[in-house]
């Protein structure tokens, strides 16, 4: 009865660098999805002419830190822009390219 667990036991084994780096990847990949689609939001809206120019700089502003925060995050965990772009067969990679 116990070989079972044992086996299980085994597969699920992993160390916790591996799983925190794997975490992180996967919660940098959804940070990145989400700043590129506000990204196309902003230009769009910038486009449109919906914004101030106050509105405009801080949403630059915005954009900016959030870029600097993923570069900071994904150097200390080692990380590249192509680690995050997960590839989804026939529909192509995740992210657009940057």
């Amino acid at each position: 009865m116990t070989q079972p667990r044992t086996k299980l036991a085994q597969r699920l084994e992993t160390d916790a660098e591996s799983v925190e780096r794997d975490l992180m990847k996967l919660v940098l990949t959804i940070v990145e999805l989400v700043r590129q689609l506000m990204e196309k939001q902003a230009l769009r809206r910038v486009d449109e002419g919906d914004l101030s120019e106050r509105q405009i700089e801080d949403l630059g502003n915005g954009l900016m830190a959030l870029e600097r925060a993923m570069e900071d995050l994904k150097d200390r965990f080692d990380l590249t822009a192509d680690d995050l772009n997960l590839d989804l067969g026939p529909l192509g990679p995740l992210l657009s390219d940057p």
